[in-house]
């Protein structure tokens, strides 16, 4: 058996993560919540958990993991196309550095404090013991200064990235430049605010920070909102699930002056607009009065959860403050001009060198990824398509006979892409592996079915006597699996049977009215093993 990875967790358990219901009261939630509420379903499938320990932090099982990491790994292959290049800083600043960017007087009560030694006396500690050509070197003291520097955890990224762009020399030639990082970030939120995944102090985003001229800006914001919408329409979400929103100035914590405000909303507001001069890419938007952050005007899109509550995911914000704050500069021909996005012809003016500061853009697209998988799996009650999901595929054994069992193993070795067992050889970083497991208890067929359903499997594969012999001695990958499609796990039915009909046509014959999504849940298809691998692959591919 190896199925004890998915027993149920039960609710209790996610103590931790409850704060407030979606009803935004304390208590138990409403019946709605029971079943389609994310920290349900994250129980119900195991997720994710919570601890007392650690308030406002979740602790993913491997399965919530693999949904985590399987939504990084996407993120990621799409930066070489947006020319993002990922980069790693710290994750603790001293308070000088916040100070500079303006977050220490904007932003301190969110932050967490950190403390280094704080001891009042210098202290002499040993140092390591050395070796030099196999001899122990005499013991050396260290002498270490009290650090009475205060300290915070990082809420963002920006003011990293701020300093990776100073570190050297920048020419317009250089520019845009885009970075981008998944580190984990850390706002002290209120424990009355803390709700499942939604709303936690500890969480990932997929951040990333544009360094652009000011003629570059429309071009950037653009292409940041066409990113947005090919990744949340790659997971099925509608247009009317999304929301835009123009947030402006705040009315009285903000830096910079009131013109510059001014210039960087009627950027965003023309590329909102020029987005739409596509009729395929119509987005309606409103306005949010106030609601920009300190440092700049932003376009915030928002998803809603089960209950219609409204969630911010992505994020766009124009930044002309960070820059000046940090000294930040790149040398251009014509700086003046430079300086207004504009561009001329005359050799003169393009004869003088001088150095502009650039725009920034913060940028991201799930925002929170721990809140984008609580909503994800409120948008499909629990389902999750086949390329995201933790369970993937299962093989049921009709009986538990010694060769039966052994040609479902070696079906699993072909299905899952796995290398040779046993091997010496690294696997290749491009190779994709798929996750497929064995279910050849003692159970009769029926009740194999039931669990494997329970457990959301996306596919269902049934292997007998019949499916051995269907091989006719001809090699493992002409022997025959009864494939059934999940609907109770596999969200994108009507795509997912247009592709087996693809690999075997006729095959949705008894059907083929509804293409699988009838009422008979138990609906199969009999693939050989060869034709089930392409079918895998085709789903992971077309992301489905």
């Amino acid at each position: 058996m190896e199925l004890s990875r998915h027993a149920p967790l039960t609710l209790s358990s996610t103590n931790a993560l409850q704060g407030r219901g979606s009803t935004g009261k304390r208590g138990k939630p409403t019946d709605e919540d029971e079943t389609r509420n994310h920290r349900t379903i994250g129980a119900a499938q195991y997720l994710f958990t919570g601890d007392s320990s650690s308030p406002g932090t979740p602790f993913f099982h491997p399965d919530g993991t693999h949904i985590f990491q399987k939504l990084t790994a996407f993120i990621r292959a799409q930066y070489p196309d947006y020319g993002f290049r990922e980069v790693l800083t710290p994750t603790i600043y001293k308070d000088t550095l916040w100070k500079q960017s303006g977050h220490w007087d904007n932003y301190k009560d969110d932050m967490f404090a950190v403390t280094g030694n704080t001891s009042k006396k210098p202290r002499k500690t040993k140092a390591p013991a050395e070796f030099i050509n196999g001899v122990l070197q005499p013991q050396k003291f260290i002498h270490e200064e009290p650090d009475l520097d205060e300290y915070a955890l990082k809420p963002m990224n920006c003011p990293g990235h701020c300093l990776l762009y100073k570190s050297k020399r920048r020419s317009y030639r250089d520019l845009p430049i885009r970075y981008a990082e998944f580190s984990p970030l850390h706002r002290n939120e209120t424990s009355g605010a803390l709700s499942g995944l939604t709303r936690v102090r500890r969480f990932h985003q997929d951040d990333g920070h544009i360094f652009c001229r000011p003629s570059q800006i429309q071009d950037e914001v653009l292409k940041s909102i066409q990113f947005v919408k090919m990744v949340y329409k790659t997971l099925h979400f509608k247009k009317f699930d999304l929301s835009f929103f123009l947030s402006t100035r705040p009315n009285n914590s903000f830096i910079g002056t009131r013109q510059d405000w001014k210039m960087a909303e009627d950027q965003l507001m023309a590329a909102l607009d020029h987005d739409n001069e596509n009729p395929e890419n119509l987005t309606s938007w409103e306005t949010r009065k106030g609601d920009g952050a300190f440092y700049g005007p932003k376009i915030d899109i928002t998803l809603r959860d089960n209950n219609g509550k409204e969630h911010q995911t992505a994020t766009i914000q124009l930044d002309f403050q960070l820059p000046k704050r940090f000294e930040l500069e790149y040398e251009a021909p014509a700086p003046e001009l430079e300086a207004q996005g504009l561009m001329t012809d005359d050799p003169e003016l393009l004869g003088k060198m001088g150095r502009v500061a650039p725009v920034m853009i913060h940028r991201a697209v799930l925002g929170s990824l721990e809140r984008f998988i609580a909503l994800l799996l409120e948008h499909d009650d629990g389902k999750l398509p086949f390329w995201l999901s933790p369970r993937q595929v299962v093989i049921l054994t009709i009986t538990n006979r010694f060769h039966i069992v052994e040609h479902a193993k070696n079906a699993k070795h072909k299905l899952s892409n796995a290398p040779a067992e046993n091997t010496s050889e690294p696997r290749q970083l491009d190779r994709p592996r798929y996750i497929v497991d064995i279910d050849d208890g003692s159970d009769s067929i029926a009740q194999k079915v039931v669990r494997a359903r329970k457990n959301k499997y996306n596919l269902i594969c049934v292997m007998g006597e019949s499916n051995v012999k269907d091989g006719n001695g001809h090699g493992l990958q002409n022997m025959t699996l009864d494939v059934e499609v999940n609907r109770g796990s596999q969200p994108n039915m009507v795509e997912t049977w247009d592709t087996i009909e693809r690999i075997r046509p006729g095959s949705q014959a008894p059907v083929q009215e509804d293409r699988g999504t009838g009422p008979n849940n138990g609906q199969s298809v009999k693939l050989t093993v060869k034709q089930c691998k392409t079918l895998i692959e085709s789903l992971s591919e077309k992301y489905l």
